[in-house]
């Protein structure tokens, strides 16, 4: 098993689809074939099953796609470990982030950093939480920042930066008036993102934990920037981190409602792949990040409980 065909494989993983993932990894569909036929007699068994709707993975194939991350992820841990050992690491650190994070808390802090180390070439990368887990977990980005799920994998350490409320927000046009419990809102109409993104999670995690049921999705947007011009021309309500509404509550597009009882808050965290030698790029970054990025308080504390 060599690199070049892990990679492969794991293309084919991602993408169920040959054309799709020879398009990837940049090789002609005969040349991918080739590479998954070879991988797959030397290790004696089948890893995927092809149809025309694509390709699916054994049992094996399922089984091997952990190791081929891991053993590509050691194969660049030592690349970057001998380079630094002999003074040419490539100074570059990726980010991933959500949308909103990247914009409101990351972005400040990311142009004092730039400033301190000019040396250093930054790229930030914007998608959704499992988007950006996936892009930590082959390598495409060095870490992420993130809304806590509770979900842990060992190959990531995780360090928690700081509490981030949750606000419900309603359009000022429509005159929306306060809530009394949470099971009033099970009728409002809401705008959300859809599920499987830790926004959408956020808000059903709200009201399962005070055991309601959670108000009917009107519209699904894939951003919060969207859902706020959504929530702002009228389509329903929302509840979206704080830090993403305040330009627009200046400008009176959208107006902050009390929430009934305790308001939630989410856990904003960053997340890296664990190495025996972190590159020097990255040792920076996350140097920089606990000293500039807020810190736990007591009132983040207070969120978190809040949550």
């Amino acid at each position: 098993m060599n690199p070049r065909q892990l990679k492969t494989f794991l293309a084919v993983i991602r993408h169920k689809n040959l054309t799709r993932a020879a398009a990837e990894v940049n090789l002609a569909q005969s040349s991918l074939s080739d590479q998954i036929q070879a991988l797959e007699e030397e290790l004696g068994v089948e890893l995927f099953l092809r149809s025309r709707q694509g390709a699916v993975p054994t049992p094996a194939g399922a089984t091997l796609k952990a190791y081929a991350e891991e053993i590509l992820a050691m194969n660049d841990e030592a690349r970057a470990a001998v380079c630094a050992a002999a003074g040419n690491a490539e100074q570059s650190v990726i980010l991933g982030a959500l949308e909103t994070i990247g914009a409101e808390r990351l972005a400040p802090w990311l142009a004092l950093f730039g400033g301190q180390n000019p040396g250093l070439a930054l790229k930030l990368k914007v998608g959704g939480s499992g988007e950006l887990h996936a892009q930590l977990q082959h390598g495409s980005i060095d870490v992420a920042f993130t809304f806590d799920r509770g979900q842990r994998d060992e190959r990531f350490a995780t360090r928690r930066i700081c509490g981030e409320p949750l606000v419900l927000i309603a359009g000022r046009v429509s005159q929306a008036s306060s809530f009394e419990s949470l099971a009033a809102m099970s009728t409002a109409p809401f705008v959300a993102t859809e599920p499987g993104c830790v926004y959408r999670h956020l808000f059903d995690a709200a009201f399962a934990e005070a055991g309601v049921t959670a108000p009917p999705i009107a519209t699904e947007a894939d951003s919060i920037a969207t859902i706020i011009r959504l929530v702002a021309s009228g389509a329903g309500y929302g509840l979206v981190p704080r830090l993403a509404v305040d330009a627009s509550a200046a400008r009176g597009d959208v107006v902050e409602l009390p929430w009934p009882g305790q308001p939630p808050a989410a856990s904003l965290v960053m997340m890296w792949r664990r190495r025996r030698v972190q590159p020097p790029a990255l040792t920076l970054l996350l140097q920089s990040a606990s000293e500039h990025l807020s810190p736990i308080t007591p009132a983040d504390a207070r969120l978190r409980h809040a949550g």
